[in-house]
């Protein structure tokens, strides 16, 4: 029975694997549609959705097969429960994907972003594209160490999220009202798909060594597995 835990566990991992590889690609996909005004990059992730959220569901299926066939403890139940809540949490992340694909898709031929506020979704969109890479490494190698570091990481995005509001409520803004909607939304997004990177860091903490950050008293790894 334990070989067949392993293997069927191997599964899983693999597939969850694919999942993260393929929601990083929808970020970059998302961020090259929105920035470069990429109108096949917006279809090819909005196409793409559909592959993730059909990885949602063949790792939650299997899941729910393991938790009833193999009734697993401590330690495996663990880590099938983490498993559950990282799938549905890649899922968010690629429909928040997919959400800036679709606005940059509905402005086209003209571009979502304001020029005023360009430079800082360059440095969002590159924040999270470098953080679904940590996740993937993170995943694979169940890196603690560097799911740490990535929690404490997410201020920056925050402060990037709040330069985007000063910007736009500043008497200097001269978007148009599409564009001032745009560039809350597709800020609001970005910081999303941070805070969902977050919430799988500390889901992969808790998988590996048992611990809750949420736990911890320092201030930047507290808030809750499920955020």
């Amino acid at each position: 029975m334990r070989v067949l835990f392993n293997e069927e566990m191997k599964q899983i991992a693999d597939d969850l694997d694919t999942m993260a590889a393929t929601v990083k690609a929808a970020i970059d996909g998302a961020g090259k549609a929105l920035l470069n005004n990429d109108i096949d990059a917006a279809q090819s992730v909005i196409d793409g959705d559909l592959k993730i959220d059909g990885l949602e569901a063949s790792i939650i299926d299997q899941c729910v097969q393991m938790l009833a066939k193999q009734s697993p403890v401590a330690t495996d139940l663990r880590i099938v429960v983490s498993t559950l809540r990282i799938a549905s949490t890649f899922e968010r992340m690629g429909d928040l994907a997919r959400h800036i694909a679709e606005t940059a898709r509905r402005a086209y031929p003209d571009s979502a972003v304001n020029p005023a506020i360009r430079d800082l979704f360059e440095k969002m969109q590159d924040f999270d594209s470098h953080t679904a890479d940590e996740i993937i490494s993170i995943l694979q190698n169940r890196d603690e160490d560097r799911a740490e570091k990535l929690i404490v990481n997410d201020n920056k995005l925050d402060e990037l999220h709040t330069q985007t509001f000063s910007i736009i409520n500043s008497e200097d803004w001269k978007g148009t009202q599409q564009q001032t909607i745009d560039a809350v939304l597709i800020a609001r997004f970005y910081e999303r798909i941070g805070d969902h990177a977050v919430g799988v860091a500390r889901r992969i903490v808790y998988m590996v060594s048992g611990f809750d950050p949420s736990k911890d008293p320092t201030p930047q790894l507290s808030g809750g597995l499920d955020e």
